[in-house]
């Protein structure tokens, strides 16, 4: 069976848990032909792979959303025939949209996206959706807004896409997109493995973000909850870590029927026996941060949480393990703000192999806005160490458990609270005896339902159903 994975802004450029989880994927069935499809912002990226490509991957395919420059020569019409146009003005009015029209008018190629997007159809279309829903804006910051909105859904679609047994998306969004064209195009299959629920994180973002303003929030919104709509109707499968992000799916529209749990996993054995502490850490506290270092993580309120604790327990010794180049000016910000509270024992390691630090942790912590289900809190169970985590994604039902009854495996506190998290510090290093035992809580845990081995039996069924579905016919 040949499978293309589909996947957005992380494998193979970036290290993190989406990406570790594909990676594994990949070489757990060397048996199984892989192509790669990633989706990334320019052509800047294109090769700086951090992960060397496993060897059942096939090939590579880039897709670079902002590949497309306007060319301000010779600007000409291109013009629409009817059922293009109704086409392209149901997928603007958010009205049901006739995808197949759409994937046929930008595969059979000689489509000039700049024509089209400054062409007449498009105008006359957007003028329409700014009269009926946002006559009180400014008419030309509107038609440049959805130019800009559309441009890269389009120049997804013109992308010549490998033909495949099965699309496997590692989301929805713009990897939906394609998945679902794929599948129309080559009659593949289509499978969605969401670790965050992809229009629910966009929608954080958006209303987080300073770039965008206002009513043109709700639009971009509105432009990523049709794009996973398509992708939730036209998967065949689309799986969850956890129950209740299965249930935000069938909130957002997708059939109940369709949906599956399948829990991230861990190997459990590559993580025992780790080296313990050295005279490095005599008299100290280590608490472990494994993570990239990015606004989505929330390092600065982890710092200055760090700094309250710090001063009520002087032991304290904060590790930051991971990446500090995915946003360089976030993490010189992070640098900065340990050199202004005048903290003492923050570390910031770089990238590491964690088998050489967990086993010197007393516990870890995770301060992040948003997550899925965390492989770091999986890692550190496996390593009998307990965790700090926000109340965020599946964190909680890590910590307490969802179906079992060993007891709390750490602390929970609610988003950028500095108070609670400095507190949470300061409890695990003052209680030992509540904190070995929550290490152990959670090594039951991990051993109970989050081993590797549990997720590949899952894949291997579900990879084995869809070739028997398909006629491939290859061992899995």
């Amino acid at each position: 069976m040949k499978v293309c994975i589909v996947v957005e802004g992380c494998y193979p450029y970036v290290a993190g848990g989406v990406s570790s989880w594909i990676h594994g994927l990949i070489q757990s069935f060397p048996k199984v032909e892989f192509t790669l499809l990633t989706i990334i912002s320019t052509r800047d990226q294109s090769g700086k792979f951090i992960y060397q490509m496993p060897e059942n991957v096939a090939e590579v395919h880039e897709l670079y959303l902002q590949d497309v420059d306007w060319n301000r020569k010779g600007w000409h019409r291109h013009r629409l025939n009817k059922r293009e146009y109704t086409a392209m003005r149901s997928l603007v009015m958010n009205r049901e949209v006739d995808w197949e029209t759409l994937f046929r008018l930008f595969q059979k190629g000689g489509v000039s996206l700049d024509k089209l997007l400054m062409g007449e159809d498009f105008l006359h279309i957007v003028r329409e959706y700014y009269d009926l829903q946002y006559s009180q804006l400014n008419f030309s910051d509107f038609l440049w807004t959805m130019r800009s909105v559309y441009l890269p859904l389009l120049f997804a679609l013109k992308m010549e896409l490998p033909r495949a047994d099965l699309y496997h998306c590692v989301a929805t969004g713009y990897a939906g997109v394609l998945g679902s064209m794929g599948k129309s195009l080559y009659g593949g299959k289509l499978l969605i493995s969401e670790h965050g629920i992809y229009t629910r994180e966009r929608e954080e973002e958006l209303l987080r973000a300073e770039w965008v303003k206002g009513a043109y929030k709700n639009i971009w919104i509105d432009q990523f909850r049709k794009m996973s709509t398509l992708a939730y109707e036209r998967a065949d499968l689309i799986t969850s870590l956890y129950e209740h992000a299965r249930e935000l799916q069938v909130d957002l529209g997708c059939p109940a029927e369709k949906t599956m749990v399948t829990p991230n996993g861990v190997a459990v054995d590559h993580l025992q026996a780790l080296p313990g502490k050295t005279e490095e850490d005599a008299g100290k506290f280590n608490i472990g941060a494994i993570l990239r270092v990015t606004p989505i993580k929330d390092v600065k309120t982890m710092i200055q949480a760090f700094g309250f604790a710090k001063e009520r327990e002087p032991r304290l010794k904060l590790w930051i393990m991971g990446p500090c180049d995915e946003d360089e000016a976030y993490a010189k910000e992070c640098f900065e703000q340990v050199e202004a509270l005048g903290l003492t024992d923050v570390v910031f390691t770089g990238r590491i192999d964690i088998r050489d630090y967990l086993g010197r942790m007393d516990v870890t912590i995770l301060t992040s806005i948003s997550e899925g289900q965390p492989l770091t809190i999986l890692e550190s169970y496996a390593a009998h160490v307990p965790v700090i985590a926000t109340d965020v994604g599946n964190c909680s039902g890590l910590i307490y458990g969802e179906k079992d009854d060993f007891g709390p495996a750490g602390i929970l506190t609610h988003i950028m609270n500095v108070e609670e998290i400095a507190q949470a510090m300061v409890d695990m290093a003052r209680n030992e005896a509540m904190r070995l035992r929550m290490g152990e809580s959670g090594y039951k845990r991990v051993m109970s339902a989050y081993r590797i081995e549990h997720m590949r039996a899952t894949y291997r069924k579900i990879y084995g159903e869809f070739a028997d579905s398909c006629g491939a016919g290859y061992e899995i």
